[in-house]
Order: C-alpha cells, then sequence, then structure tokens
C-alpha cells in the first residue's frame, strides 16, 4: 500500500522553496460530452434492444388477401456498469510537518483531475478500439466494421473499404456510403453526417478538407462541395483522447441510439483517519460505462 510520509517530499519540510512545479498544468476542456449521450443508470447494467421494421408492402392481386408481416426482437446491447476507485494516504508527521500549504491542497485537485482525465481516456477507448475485433457490440462485431449482420441475412458496413487515410476524397466517399444507409430491413433511412471526428495527427488536414472556400489541395477553382452543401454541420471536433499518432478518423452522424455513455454513481470524495496509525487518508471513486447501441453512429477508417 503506498503510503505519503516525510520522505516523499524532503524539501517541503523546511521553508525556502520558491517554487513547487510540475503538479499542475492547464487542464483540457472536457470532450466526451462532445461524443456520447449521457444518461443515467439506476441499476448494474442497462440494455438496449434493436427491433426490426416492416419490409416493403408487395403488390396486392385483385380478390387476393393482404400479405401480413412482422417485426422482432434482435441483437442486444448490455452497458454493465464499472466502479474507479483511486485515494492517497498521508502519514501524520507529513501532514503535520509539511509547510507548503500548495502541496497540501493539490491532492484533493489532483485526485479530481485523474478522475477526469480517467474518464476521457475510458470513452476514447471506444473509438481506439472501434477496429478491434476483440471489443464487440450487441451484433457480435467491433463498433466499424464491413460485416454488421441484419435481420434478413447479410450485412451492411460503416468501414470505408478500402480504407483509405484522411483526405477529401475519401471523406467524399465515407459520406456517400452514409447517404446510402439502410435500417435492418434494406429500407433507406435519412441519416445525416454531423462532424468530422479526427486525433491531433490528422487536425490540419481535417480542417483544410472540411473549412476551405474551394478544393483544398487543388490549383482548379472548384468549390469546396462539402462546405458549400453544408454536408457537416458540427463542423470537425479534434479529439485529444484518440491513440497518439492513430490516424483513425470517424465521421458521427445523428443515429439517435448510437454511442452513449451511463452515469450511476457521480464523482464521490470522502477522508477519515486511521485509528492506529493517524494517517489521513482520502479517496474518491465513481460508477459509469461508455459504449454503443446502434452502429450506424459512427462511420470511419483505420487510415493506412
Amino acid at each position: 500500500m503506498a503510503v505519503i510520509s516525510t520522505g516523499n517530499h524532503p524539501k517541503a519540510l523546511w521553508p525556502g522553496i520558491n517554487a513547487i512545479w510540475g503538479i499542475e498544468y492547464d487542464e483540457k476542456s472536457q470532450q466526451w460530452q462532445k461524443v456520447f449521450t449521457k444518461a443515467t443508470s439506476d441499476k448494474k447494467y442497462e440494455e438496449d434492444f434493436e427491433s426490426t421494421s416492416f419490409g416493403l408492402a408487395p403488390e396486392k392481386a385483385e380478390g387476393t388477401a393482404i400479405l401480413y408481416d412482422t417485426h422482432s426482437q434482435q441483437s442486444t446491447t448490455r452497458y454493465t456498469n464499472v466502479t474507479y476507485g483511486l485515494g492517497w494516504i498521508v502519514t501524520e508527521e507529513e501532514f503535520d510537518d509539511n509547510q507548503y500549504e500548495k502541496l497540501a491542497s493539490f491532492r484533493t485537485r489532483a485526485l479530481a483531475f485523474s478522475f477526469r482525465q480517467t474518464k476521457e481516456t475510458v470513452g476514447g477507448n471506444i473509438l481506439n478500439r472501434a477496429f478491434n475485433s476483440s471489443f464487440v457490440g450487441g451484433d457480435a462485431v467491433e463498433l466499424v466494421s464491413t460485416a454488421h449482420p441484419t435481420s434478413g441475412g447479410g450485412t451492411q458496413s460503416n468501414e470505408l473499404s478500402p480504407a483509405a487515410d484522411l483526405s477529401e476524397a475519401a471523406l467524399e466517399t465515407l459520406m456517400i456510403q452514409v447517404r446510402n444507409a439502410l435500417n435492418s430491413r434494406g429500407l433507406k433511412i435519412a441519416l445525416v453526417p454531423r462532424k468530422l471526428i479526427a486525433g491531433p495527427l490528422n487536425q490540419f488536414e481535417a480542417h483544410r478538407i472540411v473549412n476551405s472556400n474551394l478544393r483544398p489541395g487543388t490549383a482548379n477553382n472548384d468549390i469546396n462541395a462539402m462546405r458549400d452543401m453544408g454536408m457537416l454541420p458540427d463542423g470537425v471536433m479534434v479529439y485529444d483522447y484518440l491513440t497518439v499518432g492513430s490516424d483513425d478518423w470517424f465521421i458521427k452522424t445523428d443515429a439517435k441510439d448510437g454511442l452513449k455513455m451511463f452515469q450511476r454513481k457521480p464523482y464521490m470524495f470522502k477522508q477519515d483517519n486511521d485509528f492506529d496509525t493517524a494517517n489521513r487518508k482520502a479517496k474518491a471513486s465513481e460508477r459509469y460505462v461508455f459504449g454503443w447501441s446502434d452502429w450506424r453512429a459512427v462511420y470511419g477508417s483505420p487510415g493506412v
């Protein structure tokens, strides 16, 4: 068990230190809420399931009976809440002898910072693992796949194939794929691309492609069709929690039950003293889960 004692910061036991640095930096604004829809949970787990629609209406010959269709439950997605916890223990002597209030008060803020970073990392991993078949959704395939099963047999895709790095042509191809989206019975649906999500590696290319008045990277005096048509009304999001060095990129759509986060218990901070050692103890915990239901909420490419 890790315990903070007078030996951890021996310089803090005597006045005269000009600065204690490295413990606090400016924090990035929250990003997961721009990707996931938040809901509350009051159970160990929450479940969503997919239901099929009806198929196309067939011709009815004169005097013949109407054909009746049915619909049924398909894949089920379970969101099992996870508890995250962290704390610190400081000896009575360290607490009494520490000459710097800044160092002592930092610990509470640092713990809260760690929990915010944890939440961002857990949420970011949903997209970091989007092409990884070891992390599957309710339909038993990964979030972004060329082989999402459908109720009538066959598969559908939300992955650019072949994979390509982010470019104007690749983004246009994937947006055409979004426009051609089908429901589980193969009927066309109005799925709208809302924003381009890219990591820091692609931040400049993403902004050039989406925000240029004319076509980026060409001497031709053509309009930027995506900008002119208002194809990505929410613009570009540079997602800092995509894996460093990753050139994965995604289109987030307006699918209603897509990327979700359930909050079971909010961040809670508690303090106490140990009777035998007189050590000061502090801890925090939080409970939540990130995941997805409808894979149509995001289309993407792992780059090449």
